[in-house]
C-alpha cells in the first residue's frame, strides 16, 4: 500500500518555451482535500486537468481524460535531489500527486488504484519530457538526462470521481494480465521504437499510442 504524501495545483508562471507564454508546471501542495473529476476529451471545452483548482495551459498537448492526473514517486524525486543536488519539494515536476511506497514507473498499463475510500485512477501512459519541462528546471541537458534515468511518472485516468488528500492511502485494486509498465512504454516512445510492438497487449493505452503501435506492428 502507498500514500499521498502531497496533492499540488498549479501556480502560472510565464512560459517562454512555448507560444501559449503561460505554464502550470509550477504545482504546489494545498491543504485540505480536492475533489477529481474525469475532465473529458482533450480539447472538449471543460477544465482540462481532473483536480479541481488546477490549471493547464497548453491544452493541445496536456490534459483530458488521459491525463487527468500526473503522479509522481517521492523515491524518484529523491533520487533527482541527489543527482542533481539540489532540493526538489513535491510538485516541482508538475505532478498533482506526489506519492510514496508505490512503484509508479513499474505499474502496469490498465492498473487500478483506490486512493482514500472513493477516487479511483486507471494508470494510463507516461509522461514524456518538452521544452516547458527543460525551461522550468533549468538544468543542462535536461530532456535527455530525464529520458536516460527512465523514471517519467504516471498519467491516469479517473475512474471514479472523489476527492484525495494528503495522507490518503493508495491501494492497488486491480491489475491487467500484461507485463506492459509505464517504463517500457516511455522507453518504447523515446529512445527504443522496437519496443512499439510489444505494447500491443497494453490495451489501455491512449488512442493515439495505440494508433502507432498499430501503424508500426503492421509494417
Amino acid at each position: 500500500m502507498g500514500e499521498v504524501l502531497s496533492v499540488n495545483v498549479a501556480v502560472p508562471r510565464p512560459n517562454p518555451a512555448k507560444q501559449t507564454g503561460v505554464t502550470g508546471i509550477d504545482k504546489r501542495p494545498v491543504t485540505g482535500p480536492v475533489q477529481v473529476h474525469a475532465p473529458g476529451p482533450r480539447g472538449s471545452g471543460g477544465p482540462p486537468s481532473g483536480l479541481v483548482g488546477d490549471q493547464i495551459f497548453d491544452t493541445r498537448h496536456h490534459g483530458g481524460d488521459d491525463q487527468a492526473v500526473y503522479a509522481y514517486a517521492r523515491e524518484d524525486l529523491d533520487h533527482w535531489q541527489t543527482a542533481l543536488g539540489r532540493p526538489l519539494p513535491a510538485g516541482v515536476f508538475g505532478e498533482n500527486l506526489t506519492l510514496a511506497g508505490i512503484d509508479v514507473n513499474g505499474a502496469p498499463i490498465g492498473q487500478e488504484w483506490l486512493i482514500g475510500d472513493q477516487l479511483r485512477l486507471q494508470v494510463s501512459a507516461p509522461r514524456i519530457p518538452c521544452g516547458t519541462f527543460a525551461h522550468w528546471m533549468a538544468e543542462q541537458r535536461w530532456v535527455v538526462r530525464f529520458t536516460e534515468a527512465v523514471r517519467p511518472g504516471a498519467y491516469l485516468r479517473v475512474v471514479a470521481d472523489g476527492p484525495v488528500r494528503a495522507g490518503d492511502p493508495v491501494t492497488v485494486l486491480a491489475s491487467p494480465d500484461h507485463d506492459v509498465t509505464v517504463a517500457t512504454v516511455f522507453r518504447a516512445l523515446t529512445r527504443e521504437p522496437e519496443l512499439l510492438p510489444r505494447l500491443r497487449p497494453a490495451t489501455a493505452l491512449p488512442s493515439s499510442v495505440r494508433e502507432l503501435v498499430d501503424r508500426r506492428t503492421a509494417r
